[in-house]
């Protein structure tokens, strides 16, 4: 019988770490202390209750349709089925500009697709966040159209930022296509094989939030 194992997929969210140039970096601290909750109870009892300020595009996250249009699904009314226990796939590239091409003849229908580029070797450098590899408008409609559950990536955006356009934001949004940006460790993962799982909070009125990508291996 094969070793079922889970794989990480996702950066651990820290105090003060920037996701993206420009988005505030994430607070996290004690709401209660340990220290300040012993007063309330027995002696040798504590608890701590954590606080966290962080806008929602911070680590590996999702976005929704809400996220680029109004009209469209936000976190609390995403498709669980659209996020979690997915067939994976990940497509291993070298290119910058990602097109139609790196696609051509594989069948993505119903999986989730993960792009794999090696650029989360840069995560919490400058380089990350410049030159980074991302999908074209192209790859976007051929992943549309090929009937792809998830699109995800291990880079800082998935749409070229060098304009004011995202067309592969709005493609795929526009198709309830949930995508996943900022992951990591896809290098660790078999090319098929595993199942995929990115399930975010139930948030009304949200188009984005963190979640602990990850895989499940074998078994």
């Amino acid at each position: 019988m094969a070793t079922r194992r889970l794989i990480e997929l996702n950066h651990i969210i820290e105090d003060g770490m920037v996701t993206y140039k420009g988005l505030p970096a994430p607070v996290i601290c004690d709401y209660w202390s340990r220290e300040a909750s012993r007063a309330n109870y027995a002696a040798g009892t504590e608890f701590q209750i954590g606080r966290i300020d962080m806008v929602a595009n911070t680590g590996t996250y999702l976005d929704t349709p809400f996220h680029r249009y109004a009209d469209g699904a936000d976190l609390s009314e995403l498709p669980l089925e659209r996020v979690s226990a997915l067939p994976g796939l990940v497509v291993r590239t070298a290119k910058t500009a990602i097109d139609a091409g790196v696609f051509a003849g594989i069948d993505v229908r119903g999986k989730a697709v993960l792009v794999n580029t090696g650029w989360d070797r840069h995560w919490r450098t400058d380089t990350y966040f410049s030159d980074h590899p991302f999908l074209t408008a192209d790859a976007a409609e051929a992943l549309r159209d090929g009937g792809a559950a998830l699109v995800g990536i291990d880079s800082h955006n998935i749409d070229d930022v060098s304009g004011n356009t995202r067309p592969v934001h709005s493609i795929l949004l526009a198709a309830g296509i949930p995508i996943v940006e900022h992951m990591t460790g896809l290098a660790q993962l078999p090319e098929t094989g595993f199942t995929f799982h990115a399930a975010p909070p139930r948030i009304k009125g949200m188009g984005t939030f963190p979640v602990r990508a990850h895989a499940v291996v074998g078994g």
